[in-house]
């Protein structure tokens, strides 16, 4: 069901007064009893049942008392998913969006147009980007309701939004250097691409602290909160086990891998280690029929088959780099044009070069690859 820029949300609850509680509930049951035939009529595929995202300003319902929207980012990525969960005579937010002023218009836009009638109760936010973050100290205040997250996610956020230019220092630029990139490429990615962290406005001065394994309470459903690693640290997920909901943030996407990067505050650290680990236990604890409500791209069916592909192309790009690294060494520079054979801008760039080094580290970690240091000062992998 699909509510354009003009109608209301409150109007369409006042519709659902016509129709029978038991009703409603018969058709939910009917569409969780579908999905449980789903895993064996996947074989191997995803299910879209929403065929169309909705524009900026429009909503659809994936689900009795649960919304959908989408919000413009200036990026190849050019979406952010941004839902609303039924929350008593309110409704609860679930993401914010980049900290840009066309970011707020598009939400005053929201709030004079379907959520005229209603109002906002709290803001969850997945995880510190600034795509997801990057407004949640505005909406805050705007509609004065508290923010809920991640200790991680908001010290994270609170780093970025106070230092939004700490990346460009000195010891961070010399870590591009060290792994291979040149005085003119670093510059860019040092001052450029890192223009997407600074896309973040302050956040308030309080929240409330979100803990896996705690189980949060939207208007009549419980969620468990679960924490994923590797993309986002303390990345935030809520599963709703009656009802076969499943809100990923950007742990799990339907048609693109979320980027996997070791960055210059932690150039020793594993995250796709992390991301990998995080992929298993989501396998072992959430079942594979549930609705997968991503950060980006459409939601769908079939959780564990796209766990499984996302672990295939982590273990294929980690086979092109042992490929490349058996005949002579390489820098993490030198990996990125065999990894991404496209042209890349400095956004692009910044991320290429970030996600190939976890898969380097992820390799050292495991004793497939050391790290050489040439005469040049430069590190580069080779075959242990």
């Amino acid at each position: 069901m699909r509510y354009g820029r003009s109608a209301h949300v409150q109007n369409y609850l006042r519709c659902l007064q016509s129709i029978t509680k038991a009703s409603i509930e018969a058709v939910w049951k009917n569409c969780k009893d579908m999905a449980l035939t789903r895993k064996e009529a996947l074989e191997g595929t995803l299910e879209y049942p929403f065929a169309e995202a909705p524009d900026e300003g429009e909503l659809i319902e994936v689900a009795p008392g649960l919304l959908w929207t989408r919000l413009a980012l200036p990026f190849r990525l050019d979406h952010v998913n941004i839902y609303f969960v039924e929350d008593g005579d309110g409704w609860a937010i679930i993401d914010a969006g980049l900290g840009t002023s066309a970011t707020q218009t598009a939400w005053e836009k929201l709030a004079a147009g379907p959520f005229a009638d209603s109002r906002f109760t709290r803001l969850i936010v997945t995880h510190h980007h600034p795509d997801h973050i990057g407004l949640a100290g505005w909406l805050s205040e705007r509609f004065d309701i508290p923010v809920l997250t991640s200790q991680t996610a908001w010290l994270a956020c609170l780093n970025i939004s106070l230092s939004p230019g700490a990346l460009d220092a000195k010891p961070y630029r010399d870590f591009y250097l060290r792994h291979g990139l040149d005085a003119e490429t670093t510059e860019i990615v040092a001052t450029s691409g890192h223009g997407y962290l600074k896309l973040v406005r302050p956040l308030p001065p309080t929240f409330r602290r979100l803990i896996a394994g705690d189980t949060l309470r939207i208007g009549s459903r419980e969620f468990a909160v679960l924490s994923g690693e590797g993309h986002a640290p303390e990345q935030i997920m809520l599963w709703c086990r009656e009802d076969s909901l499943f809100l990923a943030a950007d742990q799990v996407l339907a048609r693109i891998t979320p980027n996997i990067g070791v960055w210059a505050v932690d150039p020793d650290g594993d995250p796709l280690g992390l991301f990998m680990r995080s992929l298993g236990a989501l396998k072992a604890d959430v079942p594979d029929d549930v609705l997968v409500l991503p950060g980006h791209q459409l939601p769908f069916y079939g959780l564990h088959t796209r766990i499984d592909e996302l672990v295939e192309h982590h273990d294929e790009r980690c086979a092109m780099i042992a490929a490349a690294c058996a005949s002579q060494a390489r820098s993490v520079a030198d990996l990125v044009p065999i990894l991404f054979t496209r042209k890349l801008d400095a956004h692009q760039l910044s991320f290429a070069f970030s996600e190939v080094h976890a898969h380097v580290n992820a390799m050292v970690e495991r004793g497939e690859l050391v790290w050489q240091t040439g005469e040049d000062g430069v590190l580069r992998t080779a075959a242990a």
